[in-house]
């Protein structure tokens, strides 16, 4: 259903996040904030994440799963990218605990079909 370069990106993305969560579970902001590698560690993955939904394009987002914020995962990329001091790690945090499982779901789903 979808071509290879698109699978390839959706198996990143799945790793990525994956590799992602497992880095800040057990941490609250204070602790990712002061975890200099993690903190580095996080935002990186992100950046990974966010291109590869960039890259996916905004149609193939939408047919993977309509009801994810996919201006938003683009805007974080661009914050990550041009904004990265500002970044606040709670926000990450937030990202990764609530909206990287579903992110990783649909991108699992699209790979089985």
């Amino acid at each position: 259903m979808y071509s290879e370069r698109t699978r390839l990106f959706l198996a990143d993305i799945a790793e990525d996040a994956n590799r992602l969560m497992s880095f800040v579970t057990g941490m609250d902001a204070n602790g990712l904030a002061g975890d200099e590698r993690t903190l580095l560690a996080v935002e990186r993955l992100f950046q990974r994440i966010t291109e590869a939904v960039i890259q996916i394009g905004p149609d193939d987002m939408a047919r993977i799963d309509p009801n994810l914020p996919i201006r938003n995962i683009r805007g974080l990329g661009n914050r990550l990218r041009h904004d990265y001091r500002n970044i606040d790690p709670a926000l990450l945090l937030r990202t990764a605990q609530n909206d990287l499982p579903a992110l990783v779901a649909a991108a699992e789903r699209a790979l089985g079909s």
